[in-house]
């Protein structure tokens, strides 16, 4: 069965870079009917915390990557690291090391000056002597001496390492925890994981690693190598390049499909399509298509697949993910529309769910006053008129939707003979206080007849006011 797993250290928050590496571990395991397993590897104690755990776990609910099996703690299986390093010491496999650090330091430094690649030197491989006094030893794995590994590599094709130019690792430190090389593979055979998707910063760790399940007797994953997600500027991602973890994409107003379908096509192609719903990205995708060289992330072109996915929601989903910025905005949702129908309108004018809050306050909280560039341009004198016999027809009026507004409208400036605009933008500013909406008649049905007619009022007698400070 395919298994596959995201692994997570929760020393930071989620990243883009791993949620990229999350989502096609997740979308490999879905579209060949397999299983996606989510691993917390906390054995870091010192950097390890509760907050980075639950912003891994917050940052996976947002975005729907659900995991058949998880969260699983590292820190839980302690006993089990323990079983098998003893059976790697029963096998000849593992033993101490006693080097200080100091001497370690040494050894890099000689090495380095007779021109050679700084790596451990095996001295307590084949020790069988006294140990020395006061010194807590670390655990190394006996790496074999000769031959190759090969990885047939899912993404990056076959690469060869010989093993002589592996050192022997340590599996666990001097306080007994034991290291990431050790758990990951034991991890992964436990769980019967068949494909680790990984970034390509992990590539040095493979072949030790493979060297380790085979000295398990454990069966090899296949490996996918994805490369990294860089800045702009060509760089490695980080804090420079703008948010830090994912959930500050959720807090920007990006939706959570809208930026898996941004991450996938960072590195993944499907002819020259660019949207994708879920379904279509589970549908199509493949490891085959994985580009082998790193992509740059570009907050433009994740922007302008926000806005195709706004454009597309369906109102429901939108509103979900909209209500909590409108009501960030002071906006109390139970007085006025309902939010689908506003999302619904405001769709094709939002590039955000941020500018769609923005521009949804007006159907929820009254203003106390117009937007000055807007009134000064719209509500003037001349525009007295139409409001007053627009505010009469609009009374009367019993059947409160945007046709019957439309007609009202048109109405009004055929009668005074003038263009829709000296009808509908003093109406608009008169309604939405400021210069900008969707369709009039619709914002206005929403609105509704009685907030409507208020703010006509309140329009009139701000032009009453403007009109004396012009006689005087």
């Amino acid at each position: 069965m395919i298994r596959t797993r995201f692994a997570p250290s929760p020393t930071g928050y989620l990243h883009i870079g791993g949620v990229r590496t999350a989502l096609y571990s997740w979308l490999y395991a879905k579209r060949l009917g397999g299983e996606f397993i989510l691993r917390i590897e906390d054995t870091d104690l010192e950097r390890s915390t509760e907050e980075s755990v639950n912003a891994i776990l917050e940052g996976m609910s947002w975005l729907g990557l659900d995991y058949d099996q998880g969260p699983i703690y590292q820190t839980h299986r302690f006993e089990r690291y323990k079983e098998v390093i003893q059976q790697l010491f029963d096998k000849g496999l593992a033993y101490y090391c006693y080097a200080t650090p100091e001497e370690l330091d040494e050894m890099r430094e000689a090495q380095k000056a007779r021109g050679e690649k700084p790596r451990y030197d095996g001295r307590y491989r084949d020790f069988d002597g006294t140990p020395p006094e006061g010194i807590d030893p670390v655990i190394r794995f006996k790496n074999p001496l000769d031959g190759d590994v090969v990885i047939e590599d899912m993404v990056k094709g076959r690469v060869v390492i010989a093993n002589k130019e592996l050192d022997d690792l340590i599996i666990a430190r001097s306080d007994g925890t034991p290291t990431y090389n050790l758990t990951v593979v034991v991890d992964d055979w436990d769980m019967g994981v068949s494909h680790v998707i990984r970034g390509d910063d992990h590539l040095n760790n493979t072949p030790r690693q493979i060297n380790m399940y085979k000295a398990m007797g454990a069966d090899v994953p296949k490996f996918a190598h994805i490369p990294m997600v860089l800045g702009e500027d060509g760089s490695r991602l980080s804090k420079r390049h703008g948010a830090v973890s994912v959930l500050q994409y959720k807090e920007q107003g990006f939706l959570p499909e809208a930026l898996l379908n941004y991450l996938v096509r960072l590195g993944w192609s499907h002819g020259d399509q660019e949207v994708f719903s879920i379904d279509e990205m589970i549908e199509h995708f493949s490891l085959d298509n994985v580009n082998s060289s790193p992509s740059s992330f570009d907050t433009v072109k994740l922007t302008w697949i926000n806005e195709q996915h706004i454009k597309s929601a369906d109102a429901e989903h939108l509103a979900r993910h909209l209500a909590p910025f409108v009501a960030q905005l002071g906006c109390d949702l139970s007085q006025g529309p309902a939010l689908a129908e506003v999302a619904d309108l405001l769709r094709d004018r939002a590039k955000t769910l941020v500018e769609m809050a923005e521009g949804s306050v007006y159907f929820y909280s009254d203003y106390e006053e117009f937007e000055a560039g807007a009134a000064k341009k719209h509500l003037r004198p001349v525009a007295q008129e139409p409001l007053q016999q627009l505010r009469i027809q609009l009374e009367a009026l019993e059947d409160w939707n945007a046709t019957e507004i439309h007609e009202v409208i048109q109405g009004v400036a055929t009668g005074l003979e003038v263009g829709m605009g000296k009808v509908g933008m003093p109406l608009r500013v008169a309604i939405t206080g400021g210069g900008q909406s969707p369709a009039i008649d619709m914002t206005a049905q929403l609105i509704g007849k009685e907030r409507c007619l208020q703010r006509i009022d309140m329009a009139l007698a701000f032009i009453e006011v403007r009109a004396g400070h012009q006689d005087g």
